[in-house]
C-alpha cells in the first residue's frame, strides 16, 4: 500500500493497466520503467515521445471513459469532478500526486509511483539521478546571486512567487522574483500588470508561454515601453518550453539548467 492526500491506497498485485491523467505522472512512470504498464494516459501527457496519448481529460475526467481502458490503476494530479471517489466505487485504485511544493514532494512522488508499479530500485535512481543533476548544475553557477526576474505563465501578465515549486527552483540558483512584492502575492500565482514589471526592470525575462500563446523575445520588444527594459536590450528574454517549466518531474534538471545558463550569461553582459 502507499499514502496520499486521501489517505492509505491498497494496490493487491503490480498493476499491468495504468491509466495516467496527469502530464507529470506519465513522466514520472516512464522515467521509472513503468511505461510498459501504462496503457493510457490524458490529453496533456506528450512525454515522452511514445506515450499512449488519448483524448482522456485530467481537467474534466470522465469515470466511463477511462474504465473502458480496464485499468487497475489510476493515478490523478486532482480530484476534479470527484473522480477519485467515482474510480473507487468501481473498485479501481486511484493514487493522487497533487502539484509538488517542493524538491522533496517530487521525489516522494516518484519513490511512490516506484512502490506502487513494482520499481521501487529504478525510481530510487530516478531520485538520486535528480539530485546530481541539480547538485551539478547549481555547482557551473558563476554569477553572483541577486540578479532579478519576471516568470511569464501567459501573455495577461501571470506569474509565480517563490512559494511555488517553479518560483522555488529560481530561488535555487540565487534570483530575486519581483512577484514576490506584488498584490495577489499570497496565491503564489499573482496577475501582475505591464506597469508593475516596467516599474520592477527584471534582469531576466522567462517566458513560459510561447506554445501556448505564441510569445518570444521579439513578440516581448514589441510591448508597448519594453523595449527599454534591462532584460531586453541585454538579450536576456529566454524562452522555455511551456511543458518542462510547469512540471514538477525528472526534467526539472533541464529548467534549472536553461535558468542557470541564463544567469552565468548575464554575468558577461556586464549587468
Amino acid at each position: 500500500s502507499v499514502t496520499d492526500p486521501n489517505g492509505e491506497v491498497t494496490i493487491e498485485e503490480r498493476p499491468e493497466r495504468i491509466v495516467s491523467l496527469s502530464a507529470t505522472a506519465t513522466e514520472m512512470l516512464f522515467a521509472i520503467g513503468a511505461g510498459d504498464q501504462v496503457v493510457a494516459v490524458d490529453e496533456t501527457s506528450d512525454y515522452p515521445e511514445d506515450v499512449p496519448t488519448t483524448e482522456l481529460s485530467g481537467y474534466e475526467p470522465n469515470i466511463e471513459a477511462i474504465a473502458e481502458y480496464e485499468p487497475d490503476l489510476v493515478v490523478v494530479s486532482d480530484d476534479l469532478g470527484d473522480v477519485i471517489a467515482g474510480l473507487e466505487a468501481i473498485e479501481i485504485a486511484v493514487i493522487q500526486q497533487p502539484v509538488a511544493q517542493t524538491l522533496d514532494d517530487t521525489y516522494a512522488q516518484i519513490e511512490q509511483l516506484g512502490a506502487a508499479t513494482g520499481h521501487v530500485a529504478e525510481a530510487a535512481g530516478v531520485v538520486s539521478d535528480i539530485q546530481i543533476g541539480i547538485d551539478d548544475v547549481l555547482a557551473s553557477i558563476e554569477a553572483p546571486p541577486g540578479a532579478s526576474f519576471y516568470h511569464e505563465l501567459d501573455n495577461s501578465f501571470f506569474s509565480v512567487t517563490s512559494e511555488t515549486f517553479i518560483g522555488l527552483i529560481y530561488s535555487l540558483a540565487g534570483l530575486v522574483n519581483i512577484a514576490d512584492a506584488a498584490e495577489g502575492a499570497g496565491t503564489g500565482y499573482p496577475q501582475l500588470s505591464a506597469e508593475y514589471i516596467i516599474d520592477s526592470d527584471p534582469d531576466l525575462i522567462f517566458l513560459a508561454d510561447t506554445e501556448c500563446c505564441g510569445e518570444s523575445p521579439e513578440t516581448v520588444a514589441a510591448r508597448p515601453g519594453w523595449g527599454q527594459l534591462t532584460a531586453v536590450s541585454n538579450d536576456s528574454v529566454i524562452a522555455l518550453d511551456d511543458d518542462i517549466a510547469s512540471r514538477w518531474g525528472p526534467r526539472v534538471v533541464d529548467l534549472l539548467a536553461v535558468i542557470v545558463d541564463s544567469v552565468n550569461a548575464l554575468d558577461t553582459t556586464g549587468s
